[in-house]
């Protein structure tokens, strides 16, 4: 299963991509929790990119994932940024910062492609399936309760 989505450079477009990545897992039968963090990984990589980014020349941002067995890769996509995408470190204080923190710890995997002017951050997170078939830490927490 796989998807790509063009959405416009627009905050609105965050709850767009996480309703259709939310949806496609679901009607692939991937574990409810599994979503939910894909879902929280979407959203952080895409509020970066709208903040902290310029659009793609199209003036859209593209929202990509890959579910392959057990894990999927999701990914945006913009038109770069001066800085590079790296994980803060904030006060407790901070009002912000710690959304590639959070990607950080929940994804198994993630990192920055660049080709051309284009930036895609992307992550890997484990992706089981309902029917508990799941490997690795996914599976040692489940049994943990």
């Amino acid at each position: 299963m796989s998807s790509v989505v063009l959405l416009p450079y627009a905050p609105s477009s965050v709850a767009v991509a996480r309703q259709r990545l939310s949806t496609d897992l679901h009607d692939c039968g991937v574990f409810s929790a599994a979503i939910d963090d894909a879902v929280l990984v979407v959203s952080e990589l895409l509020s970066n990119a709208l903040r902290h980014a310029h659009p793609l020349p199209s003036g859209m941002v593209k929202v990509t994932w890959l579910r392959n067995d057990d894990h999927i890769e999701v990914a945006v996509s913009d038109g770069g940024a001066a800085t590079e995408p790296r994980a803060g470190r904030p006060t407790l204080s901070s009002l912000g910062g710690r959304g590639l923190g959070i990607v950080e710890y929940v994804a198994e995997s993630w990192g920055v492609r660049h080709d051309g002017d284009t930036t895609t951050v992307w992550a890997v997170l484990p992706a089981p399936d309902g029917n508990g078939t799941m490997k690795g830490q996914v599976a040692a927490l489940r049994e943990a309760g």
